[in-house]
């Protein structure tokens, strides 16, 4: 468990073990079970999320009781409600678990002490946050430049493993597409 974070630090930054020991002890390790809720619509938001196993889902709830799907989660990515976390809102997102989950928590306060103690944190998250800057834009132009074909095409050449471990009517809805019309391209 600490090593797979530890990598995914070091691809960035380099910790010796003392400072890696002391960020790990700002985490806390936590099960979901499949279905089960990480955020809630309208709840507080106290963590961030680094996914250690399994898969989630991101959505924005529609009047209608339809949702959106924002994103998907996986090992080595971190989710939250990034709006309410940062902001100390309720939650306008839910994100709930597709797989059984095992993440890491890190508070908004444990986070904010590590990258005021350590530049090498503040210097990780930041080019994480820079990384989500650029994959927002990237997923919205999609809708706008692209037919539902070429997104799915792109989805999968850039994460493949997604396409073996969603549900097909989730991927159609992330698409933005019908179940039928998705199996049209998985032909």
């Amino acid at each position: 468990m600490s090593l797979q974070l530890r990598k995914h630090f070091e691809e960035i930054i380099t910790l010796t073990d003392e400072e890696f020991d002391y960020v790990l002890s700002h985490f806390e390790p936590k099960k979901f079970r499949k279905h089960q809720f990480v955020v809630q619509e309208g709840n507080d938001v106290d963590h961030e999320y680094f996914v250690l196993k399994g898969l989630l889902k991101s959505t924005y709830p529609k009047e209608d009781g339809k949702d959106h799907i924002l994103q998907f989660s996986m090992e080595n990515w971190w989710v939250t409600d990034y709006q309410a976390f940062f902001n100390r809102q309720k939650a306008t997102l839910n994100i709930d678990c597709i797989e059984d989950v095992t993440a890491l928590m890190l508070t908004a306060s444990n986070k904010n002490k590590l990258c005021s103690e350590m530049h090498k944190m503040e210097h990780f998250f930041r080019i994480k946050t820079n990384g989500g800057y650029v994959a927002l834009p990237q997923r919205i132009l999609s809708f706008l430049q692209y037919d539902a074909k070429a997104r799915y095409q792109q989805l999968i050449g850039k994460y493949p493993q997604l396409y073996q471990r969603l549900p097909k009517t989730l991927l159609a809805s992330y698409l933005g597409v019908s179940r039928e019309t998705l199996s049209r391209f998985t032909v």
